[in-house]
């Protein structure tokens, strides 16, 4: 079987599941997040766009419910032994198979938790699931149950999480090798995710971010290459990924002669990300850490070019998004927790002068403080 964990982790994360379900009172949970079977079972498949879900019953009992096309990927890489087909045909409502199932495992009238806040879950399955289950019993949303048990890392995935670290590295030096003026943004994307799968990575779960000129100011991956000037600036935020274990970073990088405004920018990312080392760690939130960056962003005049949020949880994703749902937001009460592993990003975008900067990496909480897992200093990249 292609399992990446022993199977007394699995045994520990649905006893740990288990535990959850009966402090909330849940008689069963529907998995529709793939980041949840994954972690449950190691169940691996990108079949998640379409319908699917694993029923857990608060004895411990597994099932689950997908397409054919998904049968032997579930049997190969997952510990779920009891696996049923819902049959493709047009119209198909395998919401009607699933109700089925749970009147088969002595459900009818049970308190039932469903994974709703997902890529795994459309509107209309939600429409299709509430209309067949929503007299059947108590439906309760449960969307960030298991998310939240994810976000402390066993051993076993924290050194999934380095290993991806170190891919992320690889993926910098690779970047940094080609740019120069007249490199071509295609080839600076090809090496960085050419190194992670030449050093046993996986794909990420969203695309990495390449945008340079004005597309700098980019937060999001767009189609189009384009090749840099003599005089430039290049927006980089990629992850290593391993075992679906993402470690992000961010780097702008200057091409030719720095403007003022480009070190200035630079000089408030590496003080705020600074500060935020201090409060990354246990007895603080991580609305504690998005205060720190609004505090120092807003006292340095920047509070119209920077973002609302300056990072996340990661940890095993599948597209559309390597990011977890806990962010460091204003007023989010999410306890920082040794074991955890936390993207800080550091994005002044600043459409005023046509300037960026970027700064970010990855940490691994500690009850000492956060340690940095890349290797690479938060320097000013200069080519």
């Amino acid at each position: 079987m292609a399992l990446h964990f022993e199977r007394s982790e699995f045994d520990a994360r649905l006893a740990r599941l288990l535990a959850k379900m009966q402090e909330e009172k849940l008689d069963a949970i529907l998995l529709f997040a793939q980041e949840s079977m994954y972690w449950l079972t190691g169940y691996d498949t990108f079949g998640y766009c379409f319908f699917q879900t694993l029923v857990v019953k608060s004895d411990g009992t597994m099932v689950l419910l997908t397409r054919s096309a998904d049968l032997r990927q579930a049997q190969l890489t997952s510990v779920i032994s009891d696996i049923r087909i819902w049959v493709d045909r047009v119209n198909a409502d395998p919401t009607v198979d699933l109700k089925e199932l749970l009147v088969e495992l002595d459900l009818l009238g049970a308190r039932i938790g469903v994974e709703y806040d997902t890529h795994g879950m459309t509107g209309r399955v939600a429409r299709l699931l509430d209309s067949q289950i929503a007299t059947f019993g108590q439906i309760v949303d449960a969307s960030y149950l298991v998310g939240r048990l994810r976000l402390v890392k066993s051993p076993t995935e924290i050194a999934y999480v380095e290993r991806a670290a170190t891919l992320a590295d690889d993926a910098l030096d690779a970047a940094l090798a080609l740019i120069k003026p007249g490199a071509d943004e295609a080839d600076i994307l090809a090496a960085m995710q050419g190194t992670i799968f030449s050093g046993g990575g996986d794909y990420p779960a969203n695309e990495f971010i390449v945008g340079s000129g004005p597309d700098a100011l980019l937060c999001r991956y767009k189609a189009g290459r384009r090749k840099l000037d003599a005089s430039d600036q290049l927006t980089l935020e990629w992850a290593g990924t391993y075992a679906h274990y993402h470690a992000a970073m961010m780097r702008a990088v200057v091409i030719g002669d720095p403007t003022h405004r480009h070190r200035e920018l630079f000089s408030a990312c590496l003080e705020t990300i600074q500060a935020i080392e201090t409060v990354l760690k246990p007895g603080h939130t991580f609305g504690d850490v998005f205060d720190m960056h609004a505090k120092i962003m807003d006292e340095r005049g920047l509070a119209r070019h920077r973002l609302n949020a300056c990072g996340y949880s990661l940890g095993a994703r599948f597209s559309p998004s390597w990011m977890e749902h806990e962010m460091f937001v204003a007023g989010n009460p999410q306890e920082i927790e040794e074991g955890m592993s936390l993207f800080v990003h550091m994005i002044i975008m600043d459409s005023d002068t046509g300037t960026a900067m970027t700064l970010g990496q990855t940490y691994l909480t500690t009850s000492q403080g956060p340690k940095a897992l890349s290797r690479h200093q938060l320097e000013f990249l200069n080519r």
